[in-house]
């Protein structure tokens, strides 16, 4: 084999690199006869002397992620294959599919690409294990998913490196995403044991009535790529906690997440075939959900569009549906508002998860009287996120999912620009390439541009200006989702009025963190079906059984 000195130079760089915890930037140098091309959204940059004779390649390695995963490798949270009846399984045509790190394009891993026969397996497992878990005390089943928080809890950091290996954001939300994903668990741990049913006063002496609340069955679970952990334990925990047993179908994007929790699980006392996870073809998986008579449930996180199919397709065995889908969130600053709280939560509500959430602001509307302060300040306040790689101390803006996403997003941002709109800040591609974008504040939006009619789910503020409190309930309202909606004002009248007028299913009053456990999350019109977390969560995961007793007399 003919020997490549350029390749031998580089590898040996890189393996002496690979001993280090840290991120480097290591620039070769060797004679070229021809000019080689920047690749775009490279690591690998071409740079030629003035001679124009030497090529630099500069090619930065972030050893951490090497590292990471390592560590997760020998933790035994690293699975790469597919868990069905408590063993993990690779895909019958033995087909895979890669997941990559959106910061650097590099592959973390390799997984199943499975599809409806995998399924139908999980199904039966599911349906097998369901007889033996329901009959288990609420009290044992809350011990085992009470030992699963633990746990959850247990391994906060790795899990929290393993999200922002294959979905990009910054190390610290990940790790915020494992502690609050871990509460669901913890908080329907404690649900099992109140699963209360009712006696009902009987208008004739001789019969008694009462009612049972009894586990739906088998449940599928479609869960989305944006927070790859906290919507699996969401779905998760009041199931299980109601004796259902689960086929969870996570994103190919982000499967790694889904197959560590799943880990856990098992090692937390929770039976084989309880818990099963298949990934791969979406639409085969989706369809043998929907067509078993055995799976009682669908419950989805994901776009409107793929929740409307489920619903239609669900009705064919008439199964209960859960869908919490997309949002157009509406951030309402009032004149009244205390400026800097306002600018500090629509920042959050804005930009946590490079905008990559379903209740974040889509919208953000300003009354005319502060709204050149609010600007200017908002302005300074985004001008101080860091993009990088979501491993890098300070980062706290990562990249987008993939390049798909970042050309949606620009698309939204050229056509607000093209209606009118103006660009105070970002508004392109960052520097970085692969899937970053710029932290991105667009003015003069109107409700007609895509931007402000569609979800954005990415860095980019759109700025609406409005009169009165009429005309901001008007903007805000006329959109067809219903998720989440914020108001900022120091008046307690404008806030209950405000609140009440909106038509969302969730409204933060001067506070644009509201999402937590002990509270439903869900909408109102084609944002979804059903709530998730608190007690109301444990709803959909029950059938309520009326029984009538006679001869009692």
């Amino acid at each position: 084999m003919k020997r490549n000195p350029r390749k031998e130079k580089w590898t040996k760089a890189y393996r002496r690199l690979h001993d280090k915890d840290t991120t480097l930037d290591a620039t070769f140098e060797f004679e070229s006869k021809r000019n080689r091309p920047e690749r775009e959204g490279s690591h690998v940059k071409n740079r030629l002397t003035t001679k124009g004779i030497c090529t630099f390649w500069s090619i930065e390695i972030n050893m951490r992620t090497l590292n990471v995963t390592a560590r997760l490798r020998s933790s035994g949270l690293l699975r790469t294959k597919g868990l069905i009846g408590g063993k993990w399984r690779d895909a019958y045509d033995g087909r895979t599919i890669e997941v990559h790190n959106p910061a650097d394009g590099e592959v973390i891993a390799s997984v199943p690409f499975m599809g409806g026969r995998e399924t139908k397996d999980a199904i039966s497992s599911a349906y097998d294990a369901l007889s033996p878990w329901r009959k288990l005390t609420a009290a044992d089943r809350s011990s085992r998913l009470r030992n699963w928080y633990n746990l959850l809890s247990e391994h906060k950091e790795e899990l929290g490196q393993l999200i922002t290996l294959e979905q990009g954001k910054p190390l610290r939300e990940a790790i915020g995403e494992v502690v609050y994903s871990a509460k669901f668990i913890e908080f329907f741990a404690e649900e099992a044991k109140r699963v209360y049913g009712d006696i009902i006063p009987s208008p004739l002496s001789d019969r008694r009535l009462f009612v049972l609340k009894e586990p739906v069955g088998v449940v599928g679970a479609i869960t989305p790529w944006n927070f790859p952990l906290a919507m699996i334990t969401r779905k998760a925990g009041p199931a299980l906690a109601c004796g259902c047993t689960m086929i969870i179908k996570p994103s190919e994007l982000t499967p790694l997440t889904a197959l560590a929790a799943a880990e856990l699980a098992l090692q937390s006392g929770i039976p084989p075939g309880v818990l099963n996870v298949v990934m791969g073809d979406a639409p085969s998986i989706g369809d043998s959900l929907q067509e078993s008579t055995e799976v009682r449930k669908i419950t989805f996180t994901g776009s409107t569009g793929v929740g409307k199919k489920l619903m239609a397709g669900a009705s064919e065995t008439v199964k209960k549906v859960s869908l919490e889908l997309g949002g157009n969130a509406p951030c309402i600053i009032l004149d009244d508002a205390d400026l800097a709280a306002a600018v500090k939560g629509s920042l959050s509500t804005k930009f946590y998860n490079t905008g990559q959430q379903c209740v974040c602001t889509n919208r953000v509307l300003v009354q005319e009287g502060i709204y050149d302060k609010f600007i200017n300040a908002y302005s300074k306040a985004v001008q101080n996120l860091k993009v990088g790689n979501g491993l890098s101390e300070g980062v706290t803006q990562g990249p987008l999912i993939n390049n798909a996403a970042v050309q949606k997003v620009d698309s939204f941002v050229q056509d607000a620009v093209s209606k009118g709109a103006k660009v105070v800040l970002g508004g392109k591609r960052h520097s970085l390439g692969f899937s970053f974008y710029e932290p991105t504040i667009i003015t003069d939006v109107n409700n007609e541009m895509l931007i402000a009619r569609q979800e954005v789910f990415g860095p980019v503020a759109p700025i609406i200006r409005f009169k009165t409190e009429e005309e901001a309930i008007q903007i805000a309202n006329d959109t067809d989702s219903g998720l989440a909606a914020y108001v900022y004002t120091n008046s307690i009248q404008r806030s209950w009025r405000v609140s009440e007028a909106l038509e969302y299913g969730m409204v933060g009053v001067n506070e644009g963190s509201i999402s937590t456990e002990v509270a439903p999350f869900g909408g109102f019109k084609q944002s979804g079906l059903g709530r998730e977390g608190s007690k109301y969560g444990m709803d959909d995961y029950l059938e309520i059984k009326y029984v009538c007793m006679g001869n009692m007399g």
